[in-house]
């Protein structure tokens, strides 16, 4: 008779060194749920962050998670539970607790190369120019840096980094932030400042100045896809798109949104939302066949969890099986 599975869900927080600030805020821990699911003496472990963007919080997602009946079908999950951070969790869990319970690999299970360290973006969170020039002189070992922007005053930002380190790569994230009415202005000064991506410019629903203008720097779509249902309407105005677990409802549908998005002539950055290395592992399946790689959350806790991922000079390893897959 097969072992009847057990669940456990609850919530935790994790310090970050410093205050993560974003266009919406700043936050100065990670708040993230973490899924148990046990098979006799195996388990597997996925962890997820609510969003409140996407009308998540902690104690939805803790009740959504714990009326889930457990079982072991990953593509049955996909059906039950809409894409979000409850899914998500569930479903790295499982990809876990199969790996575990065959004695491989979760890479194996997919059927995809084996994960290899990949070079992270690091992210310089939101600040005035001078002071985020500072930050990327202080990083100076970090070859990738995202410059997290806020609206007005983005063009003294973009320049004000690359003077500070004109060595560096640059990607750009907006959050929603800018006008359509500025937006011509601001992609030429990413141009001028060789920044090499700006992700999500406008708000999500308000794109449409993206298919009418020029574009001299690739434009990556964040907060406007989350599932393939999506992929459609941003051909035309996106030349990327960011693929977040805790979006696409965990590694399972991220997979087939990632070979859509080639199908579709989309680049792929592969990202996630603030949280431990537990939650970045799973990413990392898809992390070596993206253009970029933003998952340097490790970089921004005050300390991590057991096993954690490594990160030096901005290149992250790859999972041990201690912490996932």
């Amino acid at each position: 008779m097969p072992t009847t599975l057990q669940l456990d869900v609850h919530a935790e927080r994790w310090p970050l060194a410093e205050a993560f600030v974003i266009s919406r805020g700043a936050k100065r821990e990670a708040e993230v749920v973490v899924v148990t699911i046990r098979d006799g003496d195996v388990q597997g472990r996925g962890e997820a962050v609510p969003y409140a963007r996407y009308g998540e919080s902690v104690e939805v997602v803790v009740r959504a998670i714990a009326a889930w009946r457990p079982h072991r079908d990953r593509q049955r999950l996909m059906a039950e539970m809409p894409a979000g951070a409850a899914r998500n969790a569930i479903d790295c869990a499982l990809w876990d607790l199969e790996a575990k319970a065959a004695h491989t690999s979760a890479a194996a299970l997919a059927r995809c190369a084996v994960p290899a360290a990949v070079l992270t973006c690091a992210t310089l969170s939101l600040a005035a120019p001078d002071a985020m020039a500072a930050k990327a002189r202080s990083l100076d070992r970090l070859a990738l840096l995202k410059l997290k922007l806020g609206g007005e005053g983005d063009g003294e930002r973009m320049r004000a980094v690359r003077a500070a380190r004109p060595d560096a790569r640059l990607v750009a994230d907006a959050n929603e932030a800018w006008r359509a009415e500025d937006l011509a202005a601001l992609l030429a000064i990413a141009a001028e400042t060789r920044v090499e991506l700006v992700e999500q410019p406008l708000p999500a629903g308000r794109d449409e100045a993206l298919a009418h203008l020029p574009r001299p720097v690739p434009v990556c779509a964040d907060e406007s896809v989350h599932t393939l249902d999506d992929l459609a309407a941003l051909v035309g105005r996106y030349d990327a798109v960011n693929i977040k677990l805790d979006k696409a409802g965990g590694l399972t549908h991220a997979f087939a949104l990632a070979a859509e998005a080639r199908r579709l002539g989309l680049r792929i950055m592969v990202g996630s939302m603030v949280a431990t290395s537990l939650a970045m592992a799973p990413a990392m399946l898809l992390a070596g066949e993206a253009d970029w790689v933003d998952l340097d959350s490790p970089l921004l806790l005050a300390r991590d969890r057991a096993h954690g991922l490594a990160v030096t000079d901005g290149w992250l390893s790859p999972p041990m099986p201690a912490l996932w897959g």
